[in-house]
């Protein structure tokens, strides 16, 4: 066996590697606000198509503060489950339903690129592990932040925290607003659209299914 000296001499030089490749991936991965000035060039020939002067002082940082807010709406493309989870999972010896009603939810319309926006509730039958509660916000947060359909997002969130914790069963019930709904088309204000996705025990015990909805719709 290696001297101690070597033995720390050869940690100290994996750990350096290691904190160097994670910098260099780190600096070679594009940041979105790169594409801002080609953002930006878009909005402003987006605003002259529709009959403005991009040029009069209303509308002069128009394409530039409409570019920023965009990548801010769309920022889940630049976050992951696992960075946002942040090691925050938890041995505990507990296998009752786990519930966090009401997350409130941004998200923009793949279809049309207007926001849709409402609550998303999320329930869960630890086995063994359960998440820190405000991770659940983050997942929702992850998926939302892009170009989405309501039916797609709650399938996905119902996955991430599946394949985070590896639950009995996890159920995730959306209630959501669409402004393609409201402000063009039908034009029906007080429309809303509600997904929901059962997996394990949630999806194959009818009672517990419904002890979820019943609380969710409560």
């Amino acid at each position: 066996m290696p001297p101690i000296s070597e033995l720390c001499t050869i940690q100290h030089k994996d750990v350096s590697d290691a904190a160097a490749i994670k910098a260099k991936n780190l600096k070679s991965t594009p940041k979105r606000e790169e594409n801002l000035p080609e953002l930006t060039a878009a909005y402003k020939t987006i605003i002259s198509s529709l009959g403005e002067d991009s040029e009069r002082e209303g509308l002069l940082k128009t394409p530039e503060r409409a570019s920023k807010a965009m990548l801010f709406f769309t920022k889940g493309y630049q976050q992951s489950v696992e960075e946002v989870l942040n090691d925050a999972v938890f041995s505990e010896d507990h296998d009752e339903m786990v519930l966090v009603k009401d997350i409130e939810m941004f998200s923009m319309c793949e279809h049309h690129m207007v926001p849709f926006y409402g609550k998303v509730s999320i329930a869960y039958m630890p086995q063994g592990k359960i998440l820190g509660l405000s991770k659940l916000a983050r997942i929702v947060e992850v998926f939302s932040r892009r170009l989405q359909v309501q039916e797609r997002l709650t399938k996905q969130i119902a996955q991430a925290v599946f394949d985070a914790v590896n639950p009995a069963g996890v159920a995730v019930f959306i209630e959501g607003v669409h402004m393609c709904m409201v402000m063009r088309g039908v034009q029906k204000i007080k429309s809303s659209t509600i997904t929901s996705t059962t997996l394990g025990s949630f999806k194959e015990n009818a009672d517990l299914r419904k002890e979820f909805f019943d609380q969710v719709q409560n």
